[in-house]
């Protein structure tokens, strides 16, 4: 889903880069009011899972790749606004260390991984979480976020490069969805996962911290 340089025309990366800009400047107010102390070394731990899990990229025809995004399971713990500034820095991170994802076009993945992925993710996993109640709602609604989470992502990714006239939009939009469709199944049940366990994980050490006691 890192669209590389040279694959987007100067209207859409400038105006791509003005919207990342803008929301990201918003976004470190926000994250300063909403984030604790206590929650730092989670943000950490699920910022580096996250990057080590966008690292694995499948070459997708017109002009892009297709991965693990992880934005769900970072707006599920903190909110969209903490997990947009944690996705930025991954994707900036990835693109001024690996090159993955060009540097002209890091508005665009920015708005794409950062911004349209946690946001759609949080307010789907929401929506649901607010309608049904339970264990196995709570799943269904983190398994459905995170689908709908990469799904969106990659079709703006699509229609980023539609715009820029790298590739007829049918057709980008096929490859991008199709490919995408199976990897965000496949970061449902990922993200499920994680978030059982790293529930499980927060909520054994807030009771040893309550009781004095250590994790064995």
């Amino acid at each position: 889903m890192h669209i590389p340089d040279g694959f987007l025309d100067a209207k859409t990366w400038v105006t791509t880069a003005a919207v990342s800009a803008g929301a990201l400047s918003y976004g470190v107010k926000k994250t300063r009011e909403v984030l604790a102390d206590r929650q730092v070394p989670l943000m950490g731990a699920l910022s580096a899972f996250i990057f080590a899990a966008q690292m694995v990229n499948f070459p997708i025809i017109g002009g892009t790749s297709g991965h693990l995004i992880g934005a769900t399971l970072a707006a599920v713990f903190f909110g969209p606004w903490v997990a947009m500034i944690m996705m930025a820095t991954i994707v900036g991170l990835q693109c001024l260390v690996f090159l993955d994802g060009g540097l002209t076009v890091l508005g665009a993945n920015i708005l794409n991984i950062a911004i349209i992925a946690p946001f759609s993710g949080y307010f789907v996993y929401r929506g649901i979480n607010r309608a049904f109640s339970g264990e196995r709602a709570h799943s269904a609604a983190v398994f459905a976020a995170s689908w709908v989470s990469v799904m969106l992502a990659s079709a703006a990714a699509a229609l980023e490069l539609a715009i820029s006239g790298t590739a007829p939009l049918l057709l980008v939009l096929t490859a991008m969805l199709g490919w995408h469709l199976l990897i965000g199944l496949g970061e449902g049940a990922i993200t499920v996962v994680a978030v059982k366990y790293v529930s499980k994980v927060t909520t054994a050490e807030k009771f040893a911290a309550k009781t004095g006691g250590e994790l064995s």
